[in-house]
């Protein structure tokens, strides 16, 4: 997050107009849903400097939580929040195969002036988790903002019963499990297997064991993680995509600026609307269509009579 103090974020918030368990999260996710499902801020110009480039992520991100309601639909005071970004790859903001910092970073910002009383950002990295949480930015940023960033110890993943169709159980990292509420704040990307990355599939990193294992019935597996963790909002990053050579990328040619971000509390639709972020349609991601006739969501987002929010 770029610097600025708190006053001057929750001012800029305020300008916005923001308002300051099957599975774990089943019964938060329930209490969430009234209100608006879905919600999209768009930014009309893309800035070129840095510091525009950031305040455009927390200005989009405020209004597209703002869409729905306002934080404080989501998160309680005394909540303990887990904020789960695309920390996978070490790769730099630029290069979009992790989620913007300053969307994380005025999360957790959004979270605490809601009440929460702990906010933790993590995610089980692909390549160096060290070098990975540095070099994207989330790291700094999250903690900036008042966030406990760790790298995930691998002796506290646990097997957990999961009890889906291609998942009887797995390895999920246990602190997942004790926390009031889980954000999942995927980034729009590419991928060579199931076509794109999204939501569900950033649930991924929560997971422990051999997860090349989930590519094998992708379709599946991944609706089986979206059916027991059931996020209780999901906030996904456009502001960059990655539209080639996912889900690693590196070459800045694959990277387009989309400048978007989408909330929304239905996780079938804001995967469906992130598809088209990447020019498909949602009925050629198979976990999207799967997940839609498991009655999880609608891949209709437009249904849904999404909140358009246009800045500029």
């Amino acid at each position: 997050m770029s610097d600025v103090s708190r006053r001057e974020f929750l001012a800029a918030c305020a300008a916005a107009g923001v308002a300051l368990k099957l599975g774990p999260f089943a019964e938060n996710a329930k209490a969430a849903s009234s209100g608006p499902a879905l919600s999209i801020a768009h930014f009309h110009t893309s800035p070129q400097a840095p510091a525009a480039i950031a305040d455009e992520a927390r200005r989009l991100t405020c209004d597209a939580v703002n869409g729905l309601g306002g934080m404080s639909r989501f998160i309680s005071r005394g909540d303990t929040v887990w904020v789960k970004p695309n920390i996978g790859w070490n790769r730099q903001p630029e290069q979009a195969a992790t989620t913007n910092p300053d969307v994380v970073a005025t999360l957790v910002s959004l979270c605490y002036a809601a009440g929460a009383k702990k906010v933790i950002v993590s995610d089980n990295s692909c390549n160096s988790a060290s070098a990975s949480f540095a070099r994207s930015g989330i790291q700094q940023a999250a903690q900036k903002a008042g966030a406990d960033c760790f790298i995930l110890d691998e002796r506290r993943f646990r097997k957990t019963a999961l009890n889906g169709r291609a998942l009887s159980s797995w390895e999920v990292y246990g602190d997942v499990l004790g926390v009031n509420k889980l954000i999942n704040v995927p980034i729009v990307k590419h991928h060579g297997l199931c076509k794109a990355t999204l939501g569900m599939k950033n649930l991924m990193g929560v997971m422990g064991g051999e997860r090349s294992r989930f590519h094998q019935d992708l379709n599946n597996t991944l609706v089986d993680l979206a059916v027991f963790l059931k996020p209780t909002l999901v906030v996904m990053d456009a502001i960059r995509v990655l539209t080639a050579n996912g889900p690693v990328g590196g070459n800045l040619a694959d990277v387009k600026r989309r400048d978007t971000v989408a909330a929304g509390t239905d996780q079938v639709a804001i995967d469906a609307f992130g598809a088209t972020m990447l020019g498909l349609r949602p009925q050629e991601i198979g976990y999207v269509v799967e997940a839609h006739a498991r009655g999880l969501g609608t891949m209709d987002f437009e249904s849904l009579k999404p909140r358009r929010i246009e800045l500029s």
